[in-house]
């Protein structure tokens, strides 16, 4: 998706646009993520926030907000950090200059009754709860990333502070 981004990024360059970077991300996409979001919502891994962190060093003034994802429904199938690995990886990369962990995001397994992702969404408050306990800054976890277009409502009712709406405004994406 950040080669996707690339091309929109330049079609709305003279709007002011914050871009979030959602999807698994790559080590060797992570240059190019620096350069092209504002955000990064998947952080799931040291190697990962190291690469990043090099790139905003070199290409940024100020730190990259990041949020780290919690694979809180232990899905193979699914990125993210497991949730008893989360303070491991978050005490890691607080020590990173060039990265601001703003809060967690999560992609719960899909329930086609929106109630029953409620469990997932009160986990990561819960986590992130906890995370401000440790955390050194907690003024600066205020972000839970949760909820897509068919369970935000429940999402935001649980403590969302983003959703990702995408395909109830713009439709499915096309299959490659």
């Amino acid at each position: 998706y950040v080669q996707e981004a690339k091309k929109k990024k330049e079609k709305l360059d003279n709007l002011k646009v914050t871009w979030h970077f959602i999807g698994h991300l790559q080590s060797n996409k992570a240059k190019q993520a620096v350069k092209f979001f504002d955000w990064i919502h998947t952080l799931d891994r040291q190697s990962l926030a190291k690469k990043l962190n090099s790139a905003v060093q070199k290409l940024r003034t100020e730190p990259l907000p990041v949020l780290i994802q919690v694979n809180v429904g232990l899905e193979d199938t699914k990125s993210g950090v497991h949730p008893d690995e989360l303070f491991d990886l978050y005490k890691s990369v607080i020590h990173l200059d060039g990265l601001q962990v703003r809060g967690l995001m999560v992609i719960p397994p899909f329930e086609e009754n929106p109630e029953a992702t409620r469990v997932y969404f009160r986990n990561l408050k819960n986590l992130l709860d906890r995370l401000r306990d440790i955390s050194p800054t907690p003024e600066l976890l205020t972000e839970l990333s949760m909820g897509m277009s068919h369970d935000f409502e429940v999402a935001i009712e649980e403590g969302a502070t983003m959703v990702r709406v995408g395909t109830a405004i713009f439709g499915k994406r096309p299959a490659k």
